[in-house]
């Protein structure tokens, strides 16, 4: 074990949150678009040798139709802003639960922890992150996927590719590749239902989980995404049923959004349990992001401006839960996975 004499430096543990990416300029969503079909772990595109240039193609007739949708949203993806800010916050936290000032205060300046940024399908990429990591002089990391609920096509993609970033090097790491029902996620994640509840003012209303949405063929090979988020739908339930909540909301529904592509996906979709709920007289929708923590394309395009348009065309006025952001029992969360991973590095020194 290395020890910590007095006015040496403390030794760094990183922490890299990995998420999706997305296009920083309208001029980034053909590409960002190519890099993200070109993962023939999210989509197989006929024969190995034909994924990218199938992807070239893809990407090619969609980024018009898709550079329409972001510059409806600001003309680029918050969520790298987002990420970043969320990486400042969590940082923050960690030092701060240390007993370690921020520079500047007056107190011991060397940090404990220091957290940074990799996302998957655009910059800053896996390469780019592990080289401020090295530069900074980290030995040891871990590394949290901000896809709570685990899939191949999110968690199991991006921690594949910064295994392969990091090949070789002399690092140690922890993985934190699965949350979905971990108690201060859920207790985030209840706190933001119940506001959204509140704005209703009393209405009577229906409760919607949306979660992006995956091949049925996943699912059926194994993969867990569908078992986890239903977990998390039932820890929700239970947590909002409890004080100081005292809300039912046991009939609420799970939907799916962004589905691409011709192969069967997880069902229903969104836009189907929206016009089933008007059928049966729904006339006041609350909307749960459930399987983002982040803002971007799917809640700010398609469920602010998409959904709830094609609501109030069915007579129902659709409002939508926060997204976890950076609100602050968001970043205890994290805070506290990573603290409970360090300590696996503890008991190693």
């Amino acid at each position: 074990m290395r020890a910590n004499l007095t006015g040496r430096k403390k030794e760094i543990t990183g922490v890299i949150l990995l998420n999706l990416g997305g296009p920083d300029s309208l001029k980034a969503v053909r590409p960002f678009l190519y890099n993200l079909f070109s993962d023939r772990e999210i989509i197989r595109l006929g024969p190995s040798f034909m994924q990218r240039p199938i992807a070239w193609l893809i990407s090619t007739l969609r980024s018009k139709k898709t550079e329409a949708m972001y510059s409806r949203i600001g003309g680029k993806s918050p969520i790298l802003d987002i990420t970043r800010s969320q990486a400042v916050a969590l940082e923050k936290a960690l030092n701060n639960e240390a007993g370690i000032r921020s520079p500047g205060t007056g107190g011991d300046s060397s940090l404990r922890f220091k957290v940074y940024v990799g996302m998957r399908y655009w910059h800053p990429f896996m390469e780019e992150a592990f080289k401020k990591i090295i530069s900074d002089g980290v030995h040891r990391l871990i590394v949290l996927s901000l896809y709570p609920h685990y899939s191949k096509a999110t968690t199991g993609s991006s921690v594949s590719d910064f295994k392969k970033a990091i090949e070789g090097q002399d690092l140690t790491t922890q993985y934190i590749e699965q949350w979905y029902d971990f108690p201060q996620y859920i207790d985030a994640l209840a706190e933001l239902v119940a506001k959204g509840i509140e704005r209703l003012k009393g209405n009577e209303f229906d409760l919607l989980y949306s979660a992006h949405s995956l091949p049925q063929s996943f699912i059926d090979e194994g993969d867990p995404y569908l078992d986890h988020i239903k977990t998390t739908i039932e820890k929700v339930n239970k947590r909002l049923a409890a004080g100081p909540y005292n809300i039912n909301v046991s009939n609420s529904r799970l939907s799916f959004q962004s589905k691409t592509g011709p192969v069967k996906w997880l069902g229903p979709s969104t836009e189907e349990t929206i016009i089933n709920l008007s059928k049966g007289g729904c006339r006041n929708l609350l909307v749960v992001p459930i399987s983002f923590v982040s803002d971007h394309i799917e809640t700010l395009y398609e469920i602010d401006i998409l959904y709830k348009g094609f609501a109030a065309e069915h007579g129902i006025n659709l409002i939508r839960c926060d997204a976890l952001n950076t609100s602050e029992k968001f970043i205890h969360a994290m805070k506290e996975l990573v603290l409970a991973s360090a300590g696996h590095f503890n008991r190693q020194s």
